[in-house]
């Protein structure tokens, strides 16, 4: 690709957008204006959005970021109870809920380290709190104000590991009014499902919120190893929280919550990469026509070692704080919070040794971690100056230990264990200001500067048995400890073409903490274990650099006919450095998670979407994202180029399109809706054996029923998902293990309201 085409390609879709759309606004606008007042947006509009990403309160069409908004409503409506299962919601993103947590992908960036030692490309945030273990961010939604997903890097306001963009879960806060609600519901699978809420005004000063959830369903693979064990793909989850505003004064206030959910999931929720693909004589995949049942049913019987009942044991609980303080010219706000995740489970392996041949293998896990976090920011708003500055820092501690066995018959030590503690501590310093040249014209200008200790000490254990025996068996040293930092920044300019309308541009960077990967340096001594030179690692193989990322983007928010109808459009351009792909390698004998940086990669998309109120009683929500994301230069093993290659889970193109219709009926009213995703091929990679599966392309269709007499307390409402009964991959790893996506489901649920 010639530079003068890269140039084509980053103007062509800003030229486009402001050529389709600004005319068109423009033309509009009268007739907004002189409809427009202060009155809420009624049945026949598009209701306008408070959201808070940019850290303050302010409408969605006059925030100068690309993001997608879910209500509490919407998620209820559309049976989305989980993060997981909002990827097909959004444009140009996957969420996928793998067997090791959450994995978002956001314009084709991501990350496949789960481990203690591994951070996301895209920040999942509870409440604003930085939620560090992927394993526990797929949590069931309950008592859900709203969800902001921020596409792009977000590194001036949230800090490292927003490359990809951010998601914000935001709850229901304590409120003035007396109101409660029940809901449960059954469906397929065996599926039972019940949450409450109660919120209770004490005074005029004090509010009160409390709310439960239960989320259950059978597996949705079958056994076909005959062993009659349960597998995975199921849930079985039990949450609460508890919240507490107080108003202290008439300036100040305090939010207290306490959240607490248990988790009995089972890990085994793989199946081999047969039942999706075969291989030919290239050795390259091949995807391969089989019913779902067939795609669902793990059949793998292992020549090695027997299987075993596969279980998961999580809990997970926080402790938050928010502390407003308005101090007249500026504001004060605090928020932290300290949170525990304990981790147990057991799973069966499928372990590829070569085409058409694997070994079991058994894996144990046991982990402990803690974070806190902590930031203060003061916020100012007079004037034409709109300015917030703050600090922050994070720490994690985590304590866990790995065992896998049953490699004999590859000449390896029965047992591979691996013992280890690590921490991380993030200290970050910002400051970001908004700046009116006119009534209609605003620059703003941003900086971060963070900075991210990592450390690890543990060690490879090569074992007889499951307990260390000093005269048969050896340790491995695994000790390293990293120090990087970067200064992000973020430049951008807002134009209100008209009253409706803002086009956008910024200019905005993105960086992720570099880290280190299994071994030593050499002459290094941890808990009294040597690492001698022949063991020892490189420091160029044992440590991976920070990426970083630059993006130039440019967009307009609109709304016209009179608010019945919204556009976002969005073009932009990543300069990608350093991306951090990981995957499973043998080292020095061990099987070991390895992560590297992957040189260049270029980015180039636009995104389109909106809603349209067509009558009082019909919405339609749609979407387009085209995508081009490829490596511009990397070579997995060091010898063969896959520059030109598409990164992972990157689509050239998606469109969704949603329709809802309330149909009135003598004091009843019916509320039908379906929601469509289609989406074009993608690519999902295994760098360690320069392997790239092409997961073909798709659409998905949802569908929604709802019911309620005018004037009642309770409401029925009936869904299904995924009509096709279409099953992909959602991951594949270097073992040939696959995490299949979710079959048709359906289900009924009973909703009350005081």
């Amino acid at each position: 690709m010639t530079s003068q085409s890269g140039q084509w390609k980053r103007t062509l879709p800003a030229a486009l957008i402001c050529a389709a759309f600004c005319g068109t606004v423009e033309q509009s606008y009268a007739q907004v204006v002189a409809g427009q007042d202060s009155a809420p947006a009624n049945n026949e509009q598009v209701a306008e959005v408070i959201v808070t990403a940019q850290r303050t309160a302010a409408p969605a069409s006059k925030t100068p970021v690309a993001m997608t908004i879910l209500a509490g409503e919407r998620l209820r409506d559309g049976a989305i109870d989980s993060p997981s299962a909002l990827g097909a919601r959004l444009p140009n993103v996957h969420l996928d809920g793998a067997a090791d947590g959450l994995r978002i992908t956001i314009r084709g960036v991501s990350n496949a380290d789960a481990t203690e030692k591994g951070d996301p490309s895209a920040a999942f945030m509870q409440d604003g709190i930085y939620i560090a273990r992927r394993q526990i961010q797929d949590t069931s939604f309950f008592d859900i104000d709203r969800v902001e997903v921020l596409r792009g890097p977000q590194g001036t306001l949230y800090g490292r590991n927003s490359t990809a963009g951010v998601v914000n879960v935001i709850s229901n806060t304590p409120g003035r009014q007396l109101e409660g609600a029940a809901s449960v519901g059954v469906g397929n699978y065996n599926s039972r499902k019940a949450n409450a809420m109660v919120n209770v005004p004490v005074g005029d000063a004090l509010a009160l919120r409390a709310a439960v959830a239960y989320n259950k369903h059978d597996s949705y693979l079958t056994n076909g190893q005959g062993t009659g064990f349960d597998l995975g793909l199921d849930r079985d989850e039990k949450a609460a929280r508890l919240s507490a505003r107080l108003a202290i004064g008439k300036d100040a206030s305090l939010l207290l919550r306490y959240d607490a959910s248990s988790l009995r999931d089972n890990n085994d929720s793989i199946v081999p990469v047969s039942n999706f693909y075969s291989v030919g004589a290239d050795k390259q995949p091949r995807w391969v026509d089989a019913s779902t049942g067939s795609r669902l049913t793990n059949r793998f019987i292992p020549p090695n070692a027997p299987l075993e009942q596969g279980f998961g044991r999580m809990s997970t609980s926080g402790l938050g704080a928010e502390f407003d303080w308005n101090l007249g010219a500026v504001t004060l706000h605090y928020l932290g919070s300290h949170r525990k995740f304990d981790d147990d489970h057991k799973l069966n392996f499928h372990y590829g040794v070569a085409p058409g041949f694997a070994l079991g293998v058994r894996q144990t896990f046991s982990g402990k971690h803690r974070q806190d976090s902590h930031e203060l920011r003061v916020e100012t708003g007079a004037g034409p100056l709109k300015a917030q500055a703050g600090i922050y820092h994070f720490s994690e501690d985590a304590d866990v230990y790995y065992s896998f066995r049953d490699l004999q018959l590859l000449g390896l030590p029965p047992y591979y264990v691996f013992p280890l503690t690590a921490s991380a501590v993030s200290k970050a310093v910002f400051g970001q200001a908004t700046y009116s040249l006119a009534p209609s014209l605003r620059v703003t200008a941003g900086v971060r500067y963070s900075d991210d200790d990592k450390s690890r000490v543990g060690s490879t254990n090569f074992q007889q048995g499951a307990a260390f025996n000093a005269a048969t068996d050896f340790k491995l040293l695994n000790a390293a400890a990293i120090d990087t930092h970067k200064t992000t920044w973020r430049l951008g300019a807002e134009y209100d073409v008209s009253p409706a309308a803002m086009a956008f541009a910024t200019v905005s960077t993105g960086y992720k903490a570099g880290g280190f990967n299994d071994g030593c340096l050499a002459g290094a001594v941890e808990n009294g274990i040597p690492c001698p030179p022949q063991v020892a690692v490189p420091a160029g193989a044992l440590y991976y650099q920070p990426e970083t990322l630059t993006s130039y983007e440019a967009g307009v928010k609109t709304s016209f006919w009179n608010r019945k109808a919204t556009l976002n459009a969005t073009a932009f351009y990543y300069d990608y450095s350093n991306l951090q792909l990981s995957g499973v390698m043998v080292v020095q004998g061990a099987p070991r998670f390895v992560t590297t940086n992957a040189g260049v990669a270029s980015v180039t998309g636009l995104e389109v979407d909106g809603q349209l109120a067509a009558t009082a009683a019909d919405r339609i929500s749609y979407s387009l994202a085209l995508l081009d994301a490829h490596y511009k230069s990397y070579a997995p093993d060091g010898v063969h180029s896959w520059a030109g290659r598409r990164l992972d889970r990157a689509p050239r193109a998606t469109a969704s399109l949603g329709y809802e219709h309330n149909f009135r009926m003598d004091g009843r009213q019916l509320k039908a809706g379906i929601f469509a995703r289609a989406s074009a091929a993608y690519m999902i990679s295994v760098p360690s054996q320069l392997l790239q599966y092409r997961v073909p392309g798709r659409t998905q269709t949802d569908l929604s029923l709802g019911y309620q007499p005018d004037r009642a307390s309770w409401s029925l409402h009936a869904h299904v998902k995924n009509v096709e009964n279409k099953v992909l991959p959602i991951t594949i790893d270097s073992f040939g293990m696959v995490v299949p996506g979710d079959p048709r489901t359906y289900g009924v649920r009973l909703d009350y309201r005081f």
